[in-house]
């Protein structure tokens, strides 16, 4: 059975459920700089993970992508009631009507783990969060004592870097050399230890979207892992409009909620980019009565939260978005999105979307009939209830 994860700096695992209340971009100034994302907040009420916690077989964990993308399987789940439909991942189109809006994240998955030495010769592992300049980076460590600040670490390639500070879970560190070059050729795709295989090369092309285009994320957004060029060739020319948002998966992704965070309603820091012309097509498409379906949870996060003064605005900075049951979703109608682990905040988002109890009944039901989880796994298309009917978030 899957067990909720472990700190990145435990002696186990690098993994955790990709934490998913809410944070938003504030109304975007007519100047077209950066801006920072204040928080907000909705029902007081702490989550408690135990509330959203199932037993999987490990079986059922996928290590492996599928030969071809499109060939996983989808299962639909109506707005109401339990009729589960199963389709063929390139059967999508069936769930999807023209003058929809498909909204996917092209964030592009780093090659952002190194493995290295301290000067006392112990091994350390490197998961980077973000490069906070070309020769500095801010990133998590596991090591069997945490580096202290000043000490020398070395690194694949004969790269090596200095310890410069700590903050929480992450280490600043000054290396010897540009980081993004460093990553590029000596670094390893950021697999989730769910998958009990060293990466390879095939992970660079199939841990990433065949649209990924923005550098920046340490987890790829595995709700598009399934589409294939052709699918969406297909789709568009179905009518279907597509749409992009960016939303760069941070290292906090491995780390398990924290009680500060159920307090709060805040989660780690990630970057994300919601453009005029996104929120545009938003409104094209609620104004000729289509629907906004999200590919994948980090999609959900960015919408919502360029959404959190009640309309959907541009938006460019950081968001530590929370959703959570209780949340009232403003932007997206349905969403695919793959199986999530035990007690995380994805699962309380999809939760939020459909109801705890209509979820969970889901993953039962996805147990049972063998679909595969997490990253390399099946896929749902969730539609979300009418207002009236009251479920969401229950």
């Amino acid at each position: 059975m899957v067990s909720p994860p472990v700190d990145f700096e435990s002696t186990a695992s690098t993994n955790s459920a990709i934490p998913a209340h809410v944070s938003a971009c504030a109304t975007p100034q007519a100047s077209r700089d950066s801006i920072q994302c204040a928080p907000m907040t909705h029902d007081p009420t702490t989550p408690r993970p135990a509330d959203f916690d199932f037993d999987l077989p490990a079986e059922l964990i996928a290590q492996e992508p599928l030969p071809e993308r499109a060939t996983s399987r989808l299962l639909h789940v109506p707005g109401t009631g339990s009729d589960y439909r199963e389709y063929n991942f390139a059967d999508v189109g069936k769930l999807l009507r023209p003058g929809d809006l498909l909204v996917l994240n092209d964030t592009r998955v780093i090659p952002a783990r190194l493995f290295g030495q301290k000067a006392t010769g112990g091994r350390v592992e490197m998961l980077l969060e973000r490069i906070l300049d070309t020769d500095q980076a801010q990133v998590q460590l596991r090591s069997s004592r945490s580096p202290a600040v000043g000490s020398v670490l070395n690194f694949e390639g004969g790269a090596s870097a200095t310890v410069q500070g700590r903050q929480g879970s992450f280490f600043r560190l000054r290396f010897d050399d540009d980081v993004q070059s460093l990553l590029e050729q000596h670094g390893h795709m950021p697999l989730p230890p769910y998958i009990a295989r060293e990466d390879e090369a095939a992970d660079r092309e199939r841990y990433q979207t065949v649209y990924a285009r923005e550098p920046g994320a340490v987890a790829a957004p595995t709700a598009g892992l399934h589409f294939s060029e052709p699918l969406l060739q297909g789709l568009q020319g179905s009518g279907i409009r597509q749409a992009v948002v960016t939303l760069h998966v941070g290292a906090g992704t491995f780390l398990p909620l924290r009680d500060e965070q159920l307090q709060s309603g805040r989660l780690h820091s990630e970057r994300i980019e919601v453009s005029d012309a996104v929120c545009s097509a938003i409104r094209e498409t609620r104004s000729g009565g289509g629907r906004v379906v999200a590919v994948g949870t980090t999609v959900t996060r960015a919408l919502e939260a360029a959404a959190a003064d009640g309309e959907i605005q541009p938006c460019t900075g950081e968001t530590d978005i929370f959703i959570y049951p209780g949340y009232e979703f403003r932007v997206v109608d349905a969403m695919i999105t793959n199986f999530h682990l035990p007690q995380s905040s994805l699962l309380m988002l999809v939760a939020a979307f459909r109801g705890r109890e209509a979820m969970l009944s889901v993953y039962r039901h996805a147990i049972a009939e063998r679909f595969r989880f997490f990253s390399y796994g099946d896929a749902m298309f969730i539609e979300k209830p009418a207002a009236e009917n009251g479920e969401t978030g229950t």
